[in-house]
């Protein structure tokens, strides 16, 4: 049989089994079989019959690995393996192929081959059978010195030496051999295969990351309180995780997520998380500041007594203006002292006659007379106030009264302006 077909190589232990009763006889020419997963698997056997039994008697021949009600299950019943199971068997060679396409770790299990006549109760189970082990790869990882690391192609079951492994970074096939050595602190990400298997290729080992800091509920935190710091990175195989305060030696505490209680003034400062795995380490760093809620509270009333005296200030202000607003009259009216002549009801221009005894000669007055009033806007026509005075002799009074109308060239005429009426 060959050992390789359709690109894909397994491996088998050349060891030869015989089971033989009374003329029936089943030959195994391996007894473990080691292979990668997603390859594909051939188990073959040769079979014997007691004389006297016609090839073309040979009724059913079929691989099983369960049973049911005491009876084996052909192996293309089962739905497990649907599509992945073909038999190759000639009657010539008396001789029986098994082939096992896209092996996966469930098909791990013991192999056997049976076969019957057509007549009652000739029927026989080549027992044991053959143990098949589903492998997949794992690169483990081991330091060689403090510069560089060894990693090697790993899987669960012994594979044959002639098993050849192909190397990957980051998704590209770099090297073939059996193992590979990288510089420690490398944050790349390496895999191996089987040559000759595609989709079998190991996970991918890197370092850590750098990791993500955290904290809850804040990084200003109140005496008396608690805090947690939480770390998380990406790496394979998984970090361990440690904590550390600056300037200090001993880590503070080790695990994903660290607590500190009581928070006091003496726990400010800088901590750092420290992610490592066998590839390398990373770190980041978070700093803690404490705030005592007694300042908190100090700072609130400032900001309070601060906004109530600009409050106050502003409404000071407001009310000064106000006043002064009052106080003042309008703008479109000049200031005007009160006037009397407010009250004074309109009047008509008024002749008046006044008669004054003297014994001097008979004189004649003019007069204009006009009160102050301030200016106005607008010009204004002025009421006219006559007045008419004479100036009589003691002698001639009593004629002058009895004339009554009669006029006298000793007249003084007075003008009296009247402020108008608003």
């Amino acid at each position: 049989m060959s050992p390789s077909a359709g690109g894909l190589v397994v491996f088998l232990l050349s060891v030869q089994v015989i089971q033989s009763q009374d003329g029936w006889r089943v030959n195994y020419r391996q007894t473990d079989v080691c292979a990668a997963k997603g390859s594909t698997v051939y188990i073959s056997c040769y079979y014997t019959y007691p004389p006297g039994i016609d090839p073309s008697d040979i009724k059913d021949r079929f691989w099983f690995t369960k049973e049911k009600d005491g009876e084996p299950v052909d192996l293309k019943t089962d739905s497990e393996y649907s599509g992945r199971v073909t038999y190759r068997c000639y009657s010539n060679s008396r001789s029986c192929y098994l082939t096992i396409t896209d092996v996966r770790e469930s098909d791990s299990a013991e192999y056997k081959f049976r076969f019957r006549t057509n007549k009652p109760g000739e029927k026989y189970t080549g027992s044991p059978g053959v143990t098949l082990c589903v492998t997949g790869f794992q690169v483990q990882v081991r330091r060689s010195d403090s510069t560089w690391l060894e990693l090697t192609c790993h899987s669960s079951c012994v594979l044959s030496d002639r098993a050849e492994y192909v190397w990957y970074k980051n998704e590209k096939n770099i090297m073939t051999g059996s193992s590979l050595l990288v510089s420690s602190g490398s944050t790349d990400r390496y895999s191996c295969n089987l040559r000759g298997t595609w989709d079998n290729r190991s996970p991918a080992v890197y370092g850590p990351q750098r990791p993500s800091v955290s904290v809850s509920p804040s990084a200003e935190m109140l005496e008396g309180g608690s805090v947690n710091l939480t770390c998380s990175t990406d790496a394979n195989p998984a970090a361990n995780y440690t904590w550390y305060k600056e300037h200090e030696d001993s880590p503070r505490a080790s695990g994903q997520i660290f607590t500190i209680t009581n928070f006091t003034a003496e726990h400010s400062g800088n901590y750092y998380c420290e992610a490592q795995n066998e590839m390398g380490r990373s770190n980041s760093t978070l700093r803690l500041i404490t705030s005592s809620g007694k300042g908190a509270s100090n700072g609130w009333i400032a900001a309070f007594a601060s906004t109530s005296a600009i409050f106050l200030v502003i409404i000071m202000i407001l009310t000064v203006l106000f006043i002064r607003r009052k106080k003042s009259p309008p703008s479109s009216r000049p200031a005007e002292r009160p006037e009397n002549n407010a009250q004074i009801p309109p009047a008509e221009p008024c002749y008046a006659t006044l008669s004054f005894s003297r014994n001097q000669e008979d004189l004649l007055l003019y007069s204009n007379v006009s009160p102050a009033r301030p200016p106005r806007r607008k010009e204004e026509v002025e009421e006219v106030l006559y007045s008419r005075v004479n100036f009589e002799s003691s002698g001639a009074a009593s004629e002058r009264r009895c004339e009554g109308a009669v006029d006298d060239s000793s007249a003084l005429y007075s003008t009296v302006s009247k402020a108008p009426r608003e």
